[in-house]
């Protein structure tokens, strides 16, 4: 068993079962005073990987009860260590991108490079769906939530590989949405005080040592 992460919300662990890696998130150890929000981002994350099952690119969940989730571990370097410059790479993780909201899933928190991985065969793949919304209705919020998805993942592309960015997809990256301002104004500023100053927490599943 190798630790990942140990926080007020929980630890999270990367163990071997039958030899397959899996990565156990437990909110049992979570300080009694954010149990239930362990809880709650725990059932999130089942929910959205159930929804996107069978999906390549995107953990297969294989099991989960109120505070505790198994999910598949998928092999591959964070984006801010790989640093793709391939276009395909890109064209690749849009199409993921786009397949999550099909499947009625907006992943809410792609601005994160240790959310995004490079797979050995140079293939995006995608962590951490504890943030994610799940709406089988697909309505205007959704729309707007995925597009800010979309969105974030041209910050990258703009990052790792500027040449290759459309003239609609630089009107994308100049056009956030309203939501989206305002969570940068007020909400984000206030949401850094109280997980990192207060708490000392931070979800970098893929900013950690990722060898097993």
């Amino acid at each position: 068993m190798k630790l990942l992460k140990s926080d007020l919300f929980g630890q999270m662990t990367l163990e071997q079962e039958r030899g397959q890696a899996v990565v156990v998130r437990d909110s049992g150890p979570a300080r009694w005073w954010l149990a239930w929000l362990a809880r709650h981002l725990c059932r999130r994350e089942a929910r959205a990987l159930a929804r996107l099952d069978g999906l390549p690119g995107t953990p297969r969940l294989l099991a989960a009860d109120a505070g505790r989730l198994r999910r598949e571990w998928i092999e591959g370097r964070p984006m801010q260590i790989a640093m793709p410059r391939n276009p395909d790479y890109f064209r690749h993780a849009r199409c993921l991108v786009a397949a999550l909201h099909r499947r009625g899933v907006a992943h809410n928190d792609l601005a994160k490079e240790p959310n995004w991985l490079v797979t050995p065969i140079g293939a995006p793949a995608l962590l951490d769906f504890q943030l994610a919304t799940v709406s089988a209705r697909r309505g205007r919020l959704f729309r707007v939530l995925a597009r800010e998805d979309l969105r974030h993942l041209l910050k990258h592309k703009r990052l790792y590989c500027p040449e290759r960015l459309t003239t609609r997809e630089r009107r994308i990256l100049a056009t956030p949405a309203p939501i989206s301002r305002l969570w940068m104004a007020t909400g984000k500023p206030v949401y850094r005080f109280i997980t990192r100053r207060l708490l000392g927490w931070a979800d970098r599943e893929g900013a950690c040592d990722r060898r097993f």
